[in-house]
């Protein structure tokens, strides 16, 4: 299977006479299908490589790649196309005075027909569960409706990349789970490609593939199971612990013993339920 994305040795820096990189040599592969969570502490660059990825930043070395098409100025349109982007804070990208209007908006952009405008907008508010809210101020939806929206925006114009830039930072835990439950739907649905930088250990472990950054570098790879395993370590990386960790580790200092290996929460439940605790 061809990646969909391709880094290949990219760097960049802000200021090109700063002596600090935003990002630094950074290569690897996302296949499609695939959830890749980035992952870091503030500052370690996370955002600056989906704006690489999304076209809105451009490597000052080394090449970005989108289904085998170079990021540049002149495909740059076409490569947004492929990849749509969801950010922190939704109110930022509302530009409508409706639901419908605002979700239209970039079918309205890339020319598509009125006809086929109703048929997508439509489609995209029942995929996210907010057609009931077609008509309403997007300014008077809760934090979770509003990215629901933005999500409709961008799957309306039927991307084969969703990059979710921390956007369920802002949200309560409903909110949260509204938004992410709704893009793992539309993942199977369509084969979405998801990208997620985020801070929440929870949300990264939907993910395929972990991708770690500090400093600017990509500094380890790997399936939630196996960065999670590192344990205390990952607070050394400026990232929490995931909540079965933090059990295992008050669990260990009451002198029980618990498994090596990395355990989901459902894991845990079940590890829990049949371990000699209960003997």
């Amino acid at each position: 299977m061809k990646p969909i994305i391709t880094l290949e040795d990219i760097s960049f820096k802000y200021q090109e006479d700063a002596e600090k990189y935003a990002l630094k040599n950074i290569s690897g592969s996302i296949y499609p299908g695939e959830w890749i969570a980035i992952i870091g502490h503030n500052g370690s660059g996370k955002s600056t490589l989906a704006k690489m990825i999304n076209g809105l930043l451009l490597p000052q070395t080394g090449q970005v790649s989108v289904n085998q098409l170079p990021v540049n100025e002149e495909n740059i349109w076409k490569v947004r196309q492929s990849v749509g982007m969801v950010f922190q804070n939704p109110d930022n990208q509302f530009v409508g005075s409706t639901v419908e209007d605002d979700v239209a908006f970039g079918l309205e952009n890339s020319g598509v027909p009125r006809e086929e405008m109703v048929i997508r907008v439509n489609d995209a508010l029942t995929k996210v569960r907010m057609s009931d809210f077609k008509e309403k101020e997007p300014a008077r939806l809760s934090g979770g409706q509003k990215q629901r929206v933005a999500i409709a925006g961008v799957i309306a114009i039927s991307p084969d990349v969703i990059i979710l830039d921390e956007a369920t930072s802002m949200l309560d835990p409903k909110g949260r789970f509204e938004v992410i439950d709704t893009i793992k739907q539309l993942k199977e649905e369509r084969n979405l490609t998801v990208i997620s930088i985020t801070h929440d250990i929870d949300e990264a472990a939907n993910a395929n593939r972990l991708f770690v950054m500090k400093q600017g570098e990509l500094i380890h790879v790997g399936t939630p199971e196996e960065i999670f395993s590192y344990g205390e370590q990952l607070v050394e990386m400026g990232l929490d612990l995931p909540f079965p960790e933090k059990l295992k580790i008050e669990l260990n200092q009451l002198g029980i013993e618990t498994p090596n290996h990395y355990l989901t929460e459902e894991g845990m439940v079940e590890w829990l339920w049949t371990s000699s605790l209960n003997k």
